[in-house]
């Protein structure tokens, strides 16, 4: 029998699961190196960021090629029927980051854990030095798109008024005041929300209560009757912000892997600024 967790996990019910030693249950850290090696929630595997993303210069962050996900999971303990938990020391960036490839390559079975290691470590939950190895599984990916948004799609789309795209980079990004590619502005039609703000810095970097992120939406016209594409840099960020979609339970949103890196780093593409 699978195991049916929510996609948000709070960290009194990961202590549960974890005590309870359930099954096909995999803890994935996806912190920066040093701090697991500081510090790390016990059993839980690392899995370094750059292994679930790819470059093509000035381009990062895109998807790599199935064949490669497959390996890194595998090698990592990541089965067809794991059910993986992930983490990080950021707010949540790059454990969505794994979430969504997941869910690229046909896996459903995930959660975030709601703060990472600021809402476990600062609660007082044990923590460990000791580092984690698992056995390598068998991941037989299988690409959906459902949750990609490529550019030529987007493209494709921009002129649609059931179309919302979300900026979810910093204000002065959104702007053209700070600019990390060629060109600076933002995609034409969309709307800013920097992605700090859907995390309550006085509750250990957790989400925003549901009911108040709905409303932070809705004033800009993200609605569940859209298609909601979001974007940030390179698809780090945004991931988070993409993660916040599927608990508002939106069904039609999507990722823009590449991002600002590459919409803004090419001449053919239409660019907006306020």
């Amino acid at each position: 029998m699978s195991l049916q967790l929510p996609l948000l996990v709070q960290a009194d019910d990961l202590q549960n699961h974890l005590s309870e030693q359930a099954p096909n249950l995999l803890l994935v850290d996806l912190c920066k190196a040093s701090t697991y090696r500081e510090l790390h929630i016990p059993g839980s595997v690392h899995l370094a960021y750059a292994a679930i993303t790819a470059s093509d210069h000035p381009t990062h962050g895109l998807l790599p090629e199935p064949e490669q996900l497959q390996q890194v999971f595998a090698d990592h303990g990541i089965g067809n029927e794991t059910h993986v938990i992930a983490y990080d020391d950021e707010g949540g960036g790059n454990a969505s980051r794994l979430l969504w490839t997941l869910h690229a390559m046909g896996h459903r079975r995930y959660s975030l854990l709601d703060g990472g290691l600021h809402a476990w470590a600062n609660e007082g939950y044990p923590c460990s030095r000791e580092m984690s190895s698992v056995p390598s599984a068998s991941f037989q990916a299988t690409a959906d798109e459902s949750a990609v948004a490529s550019r030529a799609y987007i493209l494709s789309r921009l002129d649609s008024p059931q179309l919302a795209l979300w900026d979810a980079r910093s204000r002065n990004e959104f702007r053209g005041l700070s600019r990390f590619s060629q060109f600076p502005g933002h995609i034409p039609g969309a709307v800013h929300l920097d992605w700090l703000e859907v995390m309550d810095r006085q509750h250990n970097l957790r989400l925003k209560p549901k009911a108040e992120l709905e409303e932070m939406l809705a004033r800009l016209g993200i609605t569940r009757d859209k298609e909601v594409i979001t974007y940030c840099q390179t698809h780090h960020r945004s991931s988070l912000t993409w993660l916040v979609l599927r608990y508002l339970e939106f069904e039609n949103c999507k990722g823009y892997p590449g991002s600002w890196s590459d919409w803004g780093n090419r001449d053919d593409t239409p660019k907006a600024m306020p």
